[in-house]
């Protein structure tokens, strides 16, 4: 098998495990959402920390904790992921799994927002607009619903705002999301603690959701892994669309299976999404092939150009 083929079926297991997430954790209603994030923290630590166990890379987590500048940046990543978590979670438990749906469907978009007003980049016209066409679905939905998509907008704008926090940091995804729950977990074991010195937690009290809350830690980290796998060995612009696995799974998880509503409203803001994401993958694939031929031609002229000289020179 080469390494393209197992870099998409590993893309395609961890959107798919991503994308079926919302099942997951449905079968936790019962466990308030900030108890399931705790022990999601947790048992994200123990099984990235086995991992790099594992792999002998202990040392590169206490490195990466070890170094001040590296450390502040982590502490931020570690706020966007738990917010973003917390939310995803949150949205599933109490029914609107759609717009958590939708949330994941235009983060490309945000994120391509986002390094335009803080890292300047430039867009192209395609990009504006698909960008255009998202804001239009949100101000659609709003008007339509007569309230804000917030849990999409959060959602989007924190996990973009953790991708551009992210890009500042040198060291692997296995080893940054090591430090980034190794920041939360004391906040989790505190919160734990509180739980079963109080009221009483839902861990240790039902076989079911005990089992639950610790596969919540390898349901974090396994897709993260196989998503970083395929990534590494894939063109951006087949990973851009491959990753579109996980919202189409979660918008069929809430509409065909939870039973949530999906009016004519939601119709409409949808197809301008989806119709976005149309012009927006395009485009990437288009400037992918682009920078590929230019990568080719820059490889190519050097020697073009030496045997040129070389032929000048040996002429008399």
């Amino acid at each position: 098998m080469t390494d393209t083929r197992k870099g998409v079926l590993a893309l395609i297991a961890a959107c798919t495990i991503w994308g079926l997430s919302p099942l997951f954790y449905k079968a936790l209603s019962d466990v308030p959402p900030l108890e399931v994030l705790a022990h999601r923290t947790l048992w994200s630590l123990v099984f990235f920390a086995g991992v790099l166990i594992l792999q002998g890379r202990l040392s590169a987590l206490f490195a990466a904790v070890t170094d001040g500048r590296s450390w502040r940046i982590v502490i931020l990543a570690s706020m966007m992921i738990s917010v973003n978590w917390f939310l995803f979670i949150w949205s599933i438990q109490v029914g609107r799994a759609t717009e958590s749906s939708m949330g994941y469907y235009i983060f490309p978009l945000v994120a391509v927002l986002i390094g335009r007003l803080v890292l300047g980049e430039t867009l192209s016209r395609a990009q504006w607009v698909a960008v255009s066409l998202a804001a239009g679905a949100v101000l659609m939905l709003t008007i339509g619903l007569q309230v804000l998509p917030w849990i999409s907008l959060v959602l989007a704008t924190t996990f973009g705002v953790y991708g551009l926090v992210k890009k500042r940091l040198d060291m692997g995804p296995v080893v940054s999301v090591t430090a980034e729950v190794l920041i939360l977990t004391p906040l989790a074991v505190a919160w734990l603690i509180h739980l079963h010195t109080g009221a009483g937690g839902a861990f240790g009290g039902d076989l079911a959701h005990s089992a639950l809350l610790i596969a919540s830690g390898p349901m974090t980290a396994l897709p993260l892994i196989l998503f970083s796998y395929g990534a590494r060995r894939l063109a951006m612009s087949t990973v851009g669309i491959v990753q579109y696995i996980n919202p189409t799974l979660q918008f069929i998880c809430a509409v065909a299976i939870f039973g949530e509503p999906f009016g004519t409203v939601h119709l409409a803001a949808f197809a301008l999404i989806w119709a976005a994401l149309a012009i927006y993958s395009t485009s990437a694939i288009r400037q992918d092939k682009a920078r590929r031929k230019a990568s080719i031609v820059s490889d190519v002229e050097p020697v073009v150009d030496t045997k040129s000289s070389s032929e000048a020179s040996a002429k008399p």
